[in-house]
């Protein structure tokens, strides 16, 4: 039963995974502060701090 279900995954489903995930990442730190989505943030830290 498990391998029917596996079997029903297609490519497609995989790269819309793939895109969703990139989509609500990047809508994630555009839209949070930085303290949380950013340099130094504890959610998504997107590098090194600038000086």
């Amino acid at each position: 039963m498990q391998m029917d279900l596996l079997a029903q995954i297609t490519f497609d489903d995989i790269a819309l995974s793939f895109l969703t995930c990139v989509v609500v990442r990047e809508t994630m730190i555009m839209f949070l502060p930085d303290q949380i989505a950013g340099p130094g943030g504890w959610l998504i830290d997107t590098g090194a701090e600038e000086a």
